[in-house]
């Protein structure tokens, strides 16, 4: 039986991966991106009658408008990310705002907007970052949110249930454009597989948790056993 689906960021990378494969099993999907030229482009491509809206989730009073009449929903993905670099001797309040902004308020606010179209055994995943663990020098804004996301996850599970809350926390997806080019065989060396995730793997686990009816409240780390390191 298909299923409705939202993926909110759908229009690249892991979440344009997720969309695929949701589309290929016969669900049905709509795709949000900041653009909706790009992401009526993007959803042409993936065929399979996937729709395209536009949605900024830095802008959190335009979300609900933006998300209105959406179907009865099973499935909510949420994977919209900003790419940050800001460190506190370099403090950038503004790229700060925006980032706490869009990943914290913007997640909260998706969900509060799709509440009432969200089904009694709806799944929610939502997307943070193995740098709420695993610092780097420029990442205390993404660190941060990332925690912020990690918590975030514990509190709907309670206040929504039982539609069922998940996490996925990536660490660094040797096939995701992000990383191309880089060096990255110190981090493979370090990983106890002597592999990196790479962006079906994230995908796949983005599905199960979609569909596993038992599993809620769950902070998934996707990193092959590189905390353990």
């Amino acid at each position: 039986m298909a299923d409705n689906a939202i993926i909110i960021g759908g229009t690249q990378g892991i979440g344009r991966d997720i969309a695929r494969q949701m589309a290929e099993r016969g669900d049905r999907v709509i795709i949000t991106g900041r653009d909706r030229a790009g992401a009526e482009k993007v959803a042409a491509e993936l065929g399979h009658g996937v729709e395209a809206r536009a949605v900024d989730l830095s802008k959190p009073h335009d979300i609900a408008a933006a998300l209105a009449d959406v179907p009865t929903l099973r499935h909510v993905v949420i994977t919209a990310i900003l790419r940050d670099a800001n460190s506190v001797r370099d403090y950038d309040v503004d790229r700060a705002l925006n980032l706490v902004t869009l990943k914290l308020v913007g997640y909260t606010e998706a969900i509060h907007a799709l509440l009432p179209n969200l089904a009694d055994d709806a799944s929610v995943v939502l997307f943070g970052g193995l740098a709420k663990e695993r610092p780097y020098p420029g990442s205390t804004t993404v660190t941060t949110v990332n925690g912020g996301v990690a918590t975030m996850v514990h509190t709907l599970a309670i206040e929504l249930a039982p539609i069922r809350i998940n996490a996925i926390h990536p660490g660094i997806i040797g096939d995701s454009p992000a990383w191309s080019g880089k060096n990255l065989d110190a981090v493979v060396a370090r990983t106890p597989t002597k592999r990196l995730a790479t962006m079906r793997d994230v995908s796949g686990a983005a599905l199960f948790l979609l569909d596993n009816n038992s599993i809620n409240g769950v902070n998934l780390n996707i990193d092959n056993g590189w905390l353990l390191t």
